[in-house]
């Protein structure tokens, strides 16, 4: 039975796009003004942890990163370059190791001193322990440290095998101070940010204060206070309305206006494909997938333009970003051959697959999955869409996956932060990764052959396989390279950046045309 055509389906029809395939409610709640010296900022969804080893997850670490917690090294979102924070310094005396120096006079929130071992215990609980930390996987793979304190002020960490972009690795752990548990995950963290937990109404806000034993500056508002709405026309119109200063994840259709700041973010969106359940572990059922995406129409009418139409998992500006790629062609009469060779070969392609999103992932997500669904309907495949939260989408994006899940297809949007490919790839891409659902021992191989190397070779070892994974896995089909818009009102001073989807600073907004009031220290 042919699927039904959805809205979704006839707005790409509407903007010129050729399928083969069969108004807003804003919120006003009349806020009628507001504390200056509290910031207010509306997300897309509540966080499901502020944990700081999960804050490599974007709903975390938009609250927690750099804000409650803070990682010895920091990554300059526009250069690129690695900045010294809880770390003053740090170098690599061998191949295998490498010496942190530990900045002094810092405390944490709780008055505890922050010295080498808090470093030291804050990583070993985030990659070796049981944990099964996000960052780890996602940073780390299976890496195991050897950590040691000589003294208060030095840090030393050694990898079983050399690692030239270790310092760029431990920008991604947030430090937690000795005694906090390395049995279950804390959901609210204490830390040596900016700001501290002050309130958590689980399920309607989230309430940090200035901390007062902060190393650094005091940030310009004394408080911050977020709320999560879904719907992205919500969160325009609370901007648009003064209920609230900051609004993440817009799009272009939810009437920010004049409100709305564009910013190219490091976002890019991909269905990514789990082959150990047929249908999906025939090759040629995932290239026909490739083959109906109709990456083109989907930006155009569904992400209004906003992004560009994706050929791999990295944008510009990630090394081992490859510029020579194409996105794979939309043909529509190739993706039917390939699954009608496939289903004589005796492959069961009418097997129910699930098609899984995340909720307010991005703008317009559940429109683009019902626009994929009827694509994969028309090629002969039998997709169902299973719309979840964070929590439940996060058992089908990090493995292990539910047992018996059986064919799925996962929506992903990957945003690498880091500015290198390492950080795609071996989570992704190895077979062991922690977001992989596919992939061969050989392209193992080739994926550690290119993270040992440096420079131009380590660029173009990336690049390479970039190229190589779609004819010899085809684990991807890639989307879109995504484009921002925050929200923000005319009396915050903030210029969003690549890395704004998936960390917020909350030092860096100060009050327009006042700079840092830092008058109220309440």
């Amino acid at each position: 039975m042919a699927a039904p055509v959805t809205p979704a389906v006839a707005s790409l029809a509407a903007a010129g796009v050729v399928l083969l395939t069969g108004g807003c409610t804003v919120a006003n709640t009349g806020h009628g003004g507001y504390d200056p010296n509290t910031l207010r900022l509306v997300i897309s969804q509540e966080p499901p942890t502020l944990e700081p080893c999960e804050s490599s997850l974007t709903s975390t670490g938009i609250v927690v990163r750099s804000n409650i917690t803070e990682p010895l090294i920091e990554r300059d979102p526009t250069t690129g370059g690695l900045q010294p924070l809880l770390s003053t310094g740090w170098r690599q005396d061998t191949p295998n190791r490498w010496t942190f120096t530990i900045r002094s006079g810092v405390t944490f929130s709780n008055g505890a001193p922050f010295t080498a071992a808090d470093a030291a215990f804050a990583i070993d609980r985030a990659v070796n322990s049981d944990l099964g930390c996000n960052v780890d996987g996602y940073v780390f793979g299976d890496e195991k440290l050897e950590l040691a304190t000589p003294d208060d002020a030095t840090l030393t960490v050694t990898t079983e095998k050399p690692d030239p972009i270790l310092p760029l690795r431990i920008s991604f752990v947030e430090i937690v101070p000795r005694g906090t548990s390395t049995t279950e995950k804390v959901r609210e963290p204490i830390g040596t940010g900016p700001y501290v937990i002050a309130g958590w109404d689980y399920g309607q806000k989230l309430t940090l204060s200035r901390n007062e034993r902060y190393w650094g500056p005091a940030p310009a508002f004394a408080r911050a206070e977020y709320q999560w709405r879904s719907e992205g026309s919500v969160r325009a119109a609370m901007v648009t309305n003064d209920e609230t200063d900051i609004a993440t994840g817009l799009g272009p259709e939810d009437g920010a206006g004049e409100l709305g700041v564009e910013f190219p973010n490091n976002e890019t969106t991909a269905l990514r494909i789990t082959c150990t359940d047929a249908p999906l572990d025939d090759i040629r059922v995932r290239q026909a997938i490739n083959y109906t995406v109709n990456r083109t129409g989907i930006v155009k009418a569904l992400f209004r333009g906003m992004g560009q139409p994706a050929a791999q998992l990295i944008p510009d500006g990630v090394v081992g970003h490859n510029a020579d790629l194409a996105p794979w062609p939309h043909d529509v009469e190739k993706a039917k051959q390939l699954v009608a060779e496939a289903k004589a070969a005796g492959v069961p392609v009418d097997r129910q697959i699930r098609l899984i999103g995340r909720t307010a992932q991005f703008p317009n997500i559940t429109e683009t999955m019902e626009v994929i669904q009827s694509e994969l309907t028309e090629i002969g495949l039998n997709p169902r869409i299973e719309m979840m939260d964070t929590a439940g989408q996060l058992q089908y994006q990090l493995r292990p996956f539910p047992a018996g899940a059986g064919p799925f297809v996962a929506m992903i949007q990957h945003g690498n932060q880091a500015g290198d490919a390492a950080f795609s790839v071996d989570q992704y891409m190895r077979t062991d990764g922690a977001q992989n659902g596919c992939g061969t021992e050989e392209f193992d191989r080739k994926i550690e052959t290119a993270g040992e190397l440096t420079g131009p070779q380590r660029q173009d070892a990336y690049a390479k396989l970039f190229a190589e994974e779609p004819a010899e896995v085809a684990q991807f089909a890639y989307i879109a390279h995504m484009t921002g818009i925050l929200g923000k009102s005319p009396r915050v001073d903030y210029a969003p950046n690549s890395a704004t989807g998936d960390e917020m600073r909350l030092a860096e907004m100060t009050k327009a045309g006042n700079g840092s009031d830092q008058s109220d220290r309440s």
